[in-house]
């Protein structure tokens, strides 16, 4: 009997062989597509734009807007209280010392004048008598015509009437002074800067009822954020000019920083002494003030060149003799328009992809299509 080999197209008409037979030909067409996938994939660069790394010298500078103040103020009041009946000044008045600002209504610092002064000249009376009995009894005793006893009650008298006669007179010195504090005077030369009575209005001894800003030294007061001002600048001189017109300019220093954060500004006060400022900074101007800050090698790069490595900033590297991309972390010390300033993580002479960095991978080929030095 003879052997037959088995026909294929007979063993293919089998529902199970016919499976197998497409598995086995999907496979192999997956795996070429996917060896495909990663020829391309190892032999594919990408274009990249690239700059090598330099740190320069950066001379940065700060500046920051202020208000011209004056050195020196004072919250004027009254000593006294009372009803307004005058007021002689408005805010943006300029004053000179001793010039009247407000009145008070004096009638009852009057009268009680008229009082002291009757009381002093009471006083003056029963001095005078005192003074007579002390002498007659003085002259007596002498001649033996009277006691010890009542020349003793005559010196006495006398010096209570002495008494007398001083505690009158203070007061009516007291009175006086109340009488006279009943008119508000400018205690320097200056400018009102705020006013809080009005006429008709009755006011309380202490009540501040003008602020006075005087004459002569001048201040620009800035609000600074603390990581912005402290621990970066070269001195404490400082550059100012108006807002408003920035050829008016001058020169000044640090005074005082306050030692004090402001709770609801988080910020701390800057004093700037003016030197000799222009008869166009006056107060209330907006000034702003510059000041140089530590010179420092840094590295400049564009915002394009920044990526993320997890949660952290990171730029793609190029290694020269393999052409090859690599992602290097990076600390960054500050961001500015268009660029950010690099403080660690770089060396000299490395190459950073500037453009083209969202398509790279690591180890990625790359092409450059040009370097900047």
């Amino acid at each position: 009997m003879t052997n037959r080999s088995p026909n294929p197209i007979r063993l293919l008409r089998t529902p199970h062989a016919a499976k197998c037979v497409a598995a086995a030909v999907l496979v192999s067409i997956a795996l070429a597509g996917c060896n495909d996938h990663a020829a391309q994939t190892t032999t594919r660069a990408t274009l990249v734009r690239t700059t090598i790394v330099q740190p320069r010298d950066r001379q940065a500078s700060l500046t920051l807007t202020g208000e011209v103040q004056a050195r020196f103020r004072a919250d004027l009041s009254f000593r006294v209280s009372g009803r307004v009946i005058a007021r002689t000044v408005d805010v943006g008045a300029h004053v000179n010392k001793d010039d009247v600002l407000a009145r008070l209504d004096p009638a009852e610092q009057q009268a009680d004048v008229d009082a002291a002064t009757a009381a002093v000249a009471s006083a003056e009376a029963q001095l005078r008598v005192a003074k007579a009995t002390f002498e007659r009894q003085k002259a007596l005793i002498a001649s033996g015509f009277t006691t010890r006893t009542v020349y003793d009650q005559a010196q006495e008298g006398l010096r209570t009437a002495e008494g007398v006669l001083e505690a009158a007179k203070a007061q009516l010195g007291t009175s006086r002074d109340a009488l006279g504090n009943t008119v508000l005077r400018a205690e320097a030369d200056g400018l009102i800067t705020a006013r809080n009575l009005e006429v008709g209005q009755i006011v309380p001894a202490a009540q501040p009822v003008f602020s006075l800003a005087q004459d002569g030294e001048r201040d620009a007061i800035f609000e600074v954020y603390e990581s912005v001002f402290l621990g970066q600048t070269d001195s404490r001189r400082v550059t100012l000019a108006l807002v408003s017109d920035p050829g008016v300019a001058a020169a000044g220093e640090v005074r005082e920083i306050s030692p004090a954060i402001d709770a609801k500004s988080s910020t701390i006060r800057v004093k700037v002494s003016i030197e000799n400022p222009p008869a166009a900074m006056t107060l209330g101007s907006a000034v702003s003030g510059t000041v140089k800050a530590t010179a420092q090698k840094e590295i400049t790069l564009p915002w394009s060149a920044l990526v993320a490595a997890g949660r952290k900033p990171a730029v793609w590297t190029v290694d020269p003799k393999t052409q090859t991309a690599s992602l290097k972390p990076v600390s960054v010390g500050a961001y500015e328009a268009g660029q950010v300033l690099i403080k660690g993580g770089l060396e000299p002479g490395e190459r950073v992809v500037v453009d083209g960095g969202k398509l790279l991978s690591v180890g990625q080929s790359v092409t450059e299509e040009g370097g900047q030095s």
